[in-house]
């Protein structure tokens, strides 16, 4: 873990933009420096799972930005040089699905093949929910996997807002984590893989991973949760996305910036199928919206970004894994049945949200915990023991 770790840091160096300074005058540390400083290691899920917290660098081959028809930004160009992209992820499971080289206690399985699926969960910008790892709780024979964005600002795809500049390199490094990491460490149904995504994790899904990359999971299905977009690079396999299974949740009062993207996100995937051939049910089957809950940004109790959030992730199997569609636990007036066909509801009506001078899409409480003192980090005590 130590010799990873220590990768990491450089690579945080060479990534990190100019250094920002403290109230005393000491530089401030990135949203991704700090994360390092909240521990790794094994712990214990809600539900009696096993909870792996580690970091992998991830090597891998990028196509041509001409291909892509997307601009590559200076902190790109590192992430694809031969050191790779460093990725924290968390995978939650029961003992016995996990390899004995994962070093989970009571880890018992031994071949990569599994019968479990996971859910794999792209956090919103600040890495709130990989910290809070509101999928963690098996669920429908499906385990819990989050992912920490490889970003000095802990934003999937980079950039800011709408502009992720470097989606095509992290919705990449999503897949070859999948796909080569993952099963090194817990035996998993690679056919029955689904994605979570929140505010900027969903951008990061709808704009790249779901139209460069579903191809590699088809049929599987997205929940994407306060966000969307269409999609920014060219669809791999237009047939794959067509079979996927998406819902898009909202809230009447998201931000101004998702409530013009949000809607052409749906739109796009809907013409997407269309053009595929399927008929108006077999889209609608597929295809969900909703945006009935009155709260705020990613607030679907009607409260706050983080029990929104959990809200909605506690019930996905219900919403994108063949259940009921109800979701327990929304804001009023919604009656939790989540579940509309996109077909003819695509314009989804907003009555608030923010001002776009205000905007911020950034939720990082977890940071809150995390304290500098003389160049050197200590955690508060309702992480470790004091």
């Amino acid at each position: 873990m130590y010799k990873i770790v220590y990768l990491s840091l450089l690579g945080l160096a060479a990534a990190a933009p100019a250094p920002q300074r403290n109230k005393g005058g000491q530089q401030k540390a990135t949203a991704q420096q700090q994360a390092m400083r909240v521990p790794m290691g094994i712990t214990q899920a809600q539900d009696g799972s096993m909870i792996l917290d580690d970091m992998v660098m991830v090597k891998y081959v990028l196509l041509s930005p001409r291909k892509h028809n997307v601009r590559y930004s200076k902190t790109e160009q590192w992430l694809t040089s031969p050191s790779g992209l460093p990725i924290r992820f968390k995978i939650a499971a029961p003992a016995d699905q996990f390899l004995p080289a994962s070093g989970v206690p009571g880890a018992a399985a031994t071949s990569p093949n599994g019968t479990m699926g996971a859910n794999v969960l792209l956090h919103g910008d600040g890495g709130q929910s990989f910290f809070d790892m509101p999928n963690q709780n098996v669920q429908a024979n499906t385990m819990g996997v989050a992912l920490l964005a490889p970003n000095p600002n802990l934003f999937w795809g980079g950039g800011s807002g709408l502009q992720r500049t470097d989606g095509v390199a992290h919705a990449q490094a999503v897949n070859d984590w999948i796909q080569n990491e993952m099963p090194q460490r817990v035996a998993v149904n690679m056919s029955a893989m689904v994605f979570s995504g929140v505010s900027g994790g969903s951008l990061l899904m709808s704009g790249f991973f779901v139209p460069a990359q579903m191809q590699n999971y088809a049929p599987s299905a997205v929940e994407l949760n306060c966000g969307g977009m269409p999609p920014q690079v060219p669809v791999q396999n237009a047939a794959a996305v067509a079979s996927t299974r998406i819902h898009f949740q909202s809230t009447q009062s998201e931000l101004k910036l998702l409530q013009g993207s949000i809607p052409q996100s749906v739109t796009a995937y809907e013409q997407i199928a269309a053009n595929q051939g399927l008929s108006t049910a077999q889209i609608n089957q597929l295809q969900t919206v909703d945006n009935t809950p009155q709260g705020g940004h990613c607030a679907f109790d009607g409260q706050d970004f983080v029990s929104g959030v959990q809200t909605m992730l506690t019930s996905y199997s219900n919403v994108v894994q063949g259940g009921n569609g109800i979701v327990t636990g929304m804001g009023a007036p919604s009656n939790g049945q989540v579940t509309t066909g996109v077909v003819g509801n695509e314009n989804l009506q907003f009555t608030g949200g923010r001002k776009r001078d205000e905007e911020s899409m950034v939720v990082a409480r977890w940071a809150q915990d995390v304290v500098e003192e003389d160049d050197v980090a200590l955690l508060a005590c309702d992480r470790t023991s004091c």
